[in-house]
C-alpha cells in the first residue's frame, strides 16, 4: 500500500489553521535502532487529532518529544507557539499529559491527589482547594473525594488522573492511550469527558490502539509505522485510500434483478440473495452515476447499502500488519 499524505488543513479563507502543535523532520534514535525518521504533523488549536501505529512504532516517544521528556535528535516542533528545544519551560507550562499508566498516588485521597497537583502548580492555599473542589465535580468523584485512591475502580483513577491533569487550566493535553484497560462503559465515558474538552477549547493529541476510538474521537488522524507518516486525514479520507469499497444492491423481484445484471456492469452476482454488488468508494458522485443508470433502465431497488473500508483495513494496510498485538474493534 503506497503511503499518502492528507494535505494540511485550510480554513475557509484559504489559509492554513493555526496549529497548536507542529512538527517538521522529527527525528529520533536509541542506538542503531531508528525510532522516528522524519514526522511531520500539523494539528489545529481547538481539535483532537489521533496518533495509530502498532505497538513500538513510536507513538509513545512522539508524546515524550512533544512534551519536553525527551530530546529530538533532529527536526523542529512547537507547541503552543514555543519552540520545544529553545522555549521547553513555555511548552510545559501550556501542556498536560496523562500517560499509559495512572500518576495517581494511591496511598491517599482523591482530594489530596488534587491538592497535591494545586501546589506543583504554585496555586494559592485557597485557590488550589477551589479548583480541586470544582475539577472533583466535574469528574463525577466528589462521593470518593475523602477515600484513598486505592480503592478507586480502573474508570476512577482514570478521571482522576485527567482532572490532576487540568489544573494547571493547559491548553493542549497529551492523552497516550488514556482507555488502555478500561471497560466499554468506563471507555465510553472517558470519550465524553474527551469531547468537553475539546468543547471548552482545548487541543487533545491522542494516542490510541483502539480503533474505533479514533473513529469515534478524532477530527484527523495519522498512521505512523516504521518510524514515518504513512498516512494523514480524517477517518473518511483515510478510508477511502483503502480498495474494497462497494454498494450492494437487493431485489425482491427476480426480472428487476436480471434487468439490472444487463444494465450495469463489472457487478458480482449472487443469484439466491437477488444481490448485486458494484465496486465504489461511496461518493456521492458515484452513486448518483449508479442511481442514474438504474432510473434510465426504469429499475428500482429495494435496498442499496454502502460498504466501505474502516479503520482496521486502514491500519492494516498501511502497517502490513505487523502488530498481532493490535485490538481490531471498530465502530459498524
Amino acid at each position: 500500500m503506497p503511503s499518502s499524505v492528507m494535505p494540511t488543513p485550510k480554513r475557509a479563507d484559504g489559509h492554513t489553521s493555526p496549529a497548536a502543535v507542529s512538527t517538521t523532520g522529527l527525528r529520533k534514535s536509541y542506538g542503531d535502532k531508528t525510532v522516528l525518521d522524519g514526522v511531520d504533523l500539523h494539528i489545529p488549536a481547538g481539535s483532537v487529532f489521533a496518533l495509530l501505529g502498532p505497538n513500538g512504532a513510536g507513538k509513545t516517544t512522539v508524546v515524550k518529544i512533544l512534551s519536553t521528556l525527551i530530546t529530538a535528535d533532529g527536526g523542529q516542533a512547537r507547541v503552543a507557539g514555543h519552540d520545544i528545544a529553545a522555549s521547553p519551560e513555555g511548552v510545559r507550562a501550556a501542556i498536560g499529559v496523562t500517560g499509559q499508566f495512572s500518576a495517581v498516588d494511591g496511598l491517599i485521597t482523591g482530594e489530596e491527589n488534587m491538592l497535591l497537583m494545586a501546589d506543583l502548580h504554585h496555586l494559592s492555599r485557597s485557590g488550589g482547594r477551589r479548583v480541586a473542589a470544582e475539577l472533583l465535580e466535574r469528574f463525577d468523584l466528589v462521593e470518593a473525594a475523602k477515600k484513598p485512591a486505592s480503592t478507586y475502580s480502573g474508570g476512577m483513577k482514570r478521571r482522576l488522573d485527567i482532572a490532576m491533569t487540568l489544573v494547571g487550566d493547559p491548553r493542549i493535553i497529551f492523552l497516550d492511550e488514556p482507555t488502555t484497560g478500561l471497560d466499554p462503559r468506563s471507555r465510553h465515558n472517558m470519550w465524553q469527558i474527551i469531547r468537553e474538552l475539546v468543547t471548552d477549547g482545548v487541543t487533545v493529541f491522542l494516542t490510541t490502539q483502539y480503533l474505533e476510538e479514533a473513529d469515534q474521537l478524532a477530527d484527523r488522524i495519522a498512521v505512523l509505522n516504521n518510524g514515518r507518516i504513512a498516512a494523514e486525514g480524517t477517518a473518511e479520507e483515510l478510508k477511502r485510500l483503502i480498495p474494497g469499497g462497494h454498494v450492494r444492491l437487493r431485489f425482491s423481484d427476480p426480472a428487476a434483478y436480471r434487468n439490472a445484471t444487463l444494465a450495469l456492469r463489472e457487478v458480482t452476482r449472487d443469484d439466491e440473495a437477488l444481490s448485486l454488488q458494484i465496486s465504489s468508494d461511496g461518493s456521492q458522485r458515484e452513486l448518483r452515476s449508479l442511481l442514474d443508470r438504474l432510473d434510465s433502465a426504469g429499475i428500482e431497488a429495494d435496498e442499496l447499502t454502502v460498504h466501505t473500508p474502516d479503520l482496521d483495513d486502514v491500519f492494516f494496510a498501511l502497517t502490513g500488519g505487523t502488530d498481532t498485538d493490535q485490538p481490531k474493534e471498530t465502530a459498524r
